[in-house]
């Protein structure tokens, strides 16, 4: 399963996610939801954008754990 550490990385940048939102020109519900990990998928050019911002790598921002069973 992938986590997503978006409010991690926002915390250690001290950024609201207003202020992200409008740096990756995309929504704050579509950055929320991304946030708190309700979509299935994410772009490329998003998660660019996304690191490009938070000056981060992608892997600051996915984590992959493995499922229990």
């Amino acid at each position: 399963m992938i986590i997503i550490r978006l409010d991690r990385m926002l915390a250690d940048r001290k950024m609201q996610l207003s202020k992200l939102a409008e740096l990756v020109d995309i929504s704050v519900v579509n950055l929320s939801n991304l946030k708190t990990g309700k979509v299935k998928a994410v772009r490329f050019s998003t998660l660019n954008a996304i690191c490009k911002a938070l000056d981060c790598q992608p892997g600051d921002i996915l984590e992959y754990v493995e499922e229990e069973e």
